[in-house]
Formats: C-alpha cells, structure tokens, sequence
C-alpha cells in the first residue's frame, strides 16, 4: 500500500486529494490546524484506506517530526498544501505587517522545505513530492505581495530540489482558482461562486502521481495538466 503525507487535509484541494487518494486505497498521513474539521475527515477517510490524522501547524518543529514518525520509513508522496493566506482583506507591500510577512514565508516556504527535508531521507526512486504553488508565484496581483513572494520562492526551492534530487520527481503545481475558503478570504464580501471546485483540480495532480513526468512547474486547471516552462 503505497504512502502520502498531505498537510492541510481537512479542507481544499488538500481533502479533495486525500478523498481520491483514498478511494485508490493509499495510506495516508494528513493533518490541519482545526480539531473537529480534522476528526471528521478522518472518520470519513478511515472508510476507505488507513489514515493517520494528526492536528497541528506545520511551522512547529514537534508537529513535522510527529507527520514523519507516524509515516514510517517508506514515503511515496509527500503534497505540501498547507498555505496561509496573511492578512485580509490583503494590504499591498508598503503598509505589509513584517509580523504577518514572517508568518506567511514560514507557512508557505520555510515549512514545506523543512518537512521535505525530513521525508527525503525516507522516499524511494521515483517517490514525489507535490509543492501546491500559485499563480501569484508569476503574476503582479496587486495586494499579494506577501502570498505570492512566498510562492515564488517555493517555485525557486521546487526546482533547486528536482535538480539535486534525479531520482525523485518534484512538482510545484498550479492548481487554479478555486472555491474554497482561502479564496473567499482573499475576496472578503465577494461572490465567488463562479470558481470551480478544488475538485476539478485533482485529475491533473493524479496524472503527476501516477505518471513519470519531469521534475518541475505544471498547472492542473479544470482537469487538464500543462507543464510550464520558463
């Protein structure tokens, strides 16, 4: 039975992974900061596959160590998809709290290299890593200084980690607009129900994960999956 570590599980693009996942009976190691939203993914997953749900941030050292311990020694997938925002409605660079700027790098960037770093030593060739990125990485949306800066540097550390690992394959994906919660608040009082459910994304992740593409940067929107080159 193959393995996933995947952060930010309870909700998002993360559950609707995890529910795939284990509808294709893989294991699965998942956390979140919310206690109830947490139990009762577990409950629901426990249905179909073995899974381990253990609540937490992944920006406390104890709490990756626990999501490696709890994997065991063999890591197929490791999906860094826990992401915070920063402040909403989003403030633009010049009046950025450097507080929540930190905040926001530790999430996005410093959490997911540490626990990958943590996980390496544990993945067999050919094992994944899926860092869910942004378009924000790329583009020059006013007011995402703080989100995208820390995508963008995600994206840098996805590639850095491809090349020095050959024999693994690492993603940063794109995976869309979605509707979800993080959404919203990035649109405080905005109808976004036009969005497409993180759902539509998740065949473009599982073509990465079962296929053999290249390390890199893909986009998975509205079920297709595009690589992006520089």
């Amino acid at each position: 039975m193959p393995l996933a570590i995947i952060t930010g599980a309870s909700r998002g693009l993360g559950l609707a992974l995890a529910r795939a996942l284990a509808r294709r009976e893989w294991a699965l190691v998942i956390d979140a900061r919310g206690a109830d939203e947490l139990a009762r993914t577990e409950r629901e997953l426990a249905a179909l596959t073995q899974v381990e749900a253990i609540r937490g941030d992944v920006t406390d050292i104890a709490h990756r160590h626990a999501l490696i311990d709890v994997a065991g020694d063999h890591i197929d997938l490791l999906v860094n998809n826990a992401s915070a925002l920063g402040p909403s409605p989003m403030p633009t660079l010049a009046d950025y709290s450097l507080d929540a700027f930190r905040t926001v790098l530790e999430t996005n960037l410093v959490a997911p290299l540490a626990l990958t770093q943590l996980a390496l030593p544990r993945m067999p060739d050919g094992g994944a890593v899926i860092n869910i990125s942004s378009d924000a990485a790329i583009e020059l949306y006013e007011g995402w200084g703080g989100y995208g800066s820390a995508k963008a540097g995600l994206e840098q550390l996805t590639a850095i980690l491809g090349a020095e690992h050959p024999a693994l394959r690492v993603y940063a994906v794109d995976p869309g607009d979605m509707r979800t919660q993080m959404h919203q608040d990035a649109f405080p009082g905005e109808d976004i129900s036009d969005r497409p459910p993180p759902e539509d994304s998740v065949p473009g992740l599982l073509a990465l994960i079962d296929g053999t593409f290249p390390s890199g940067r893909y986009q998975a929107r509205s079920s297709a999956l595009t690589e992006v080159t520089a």
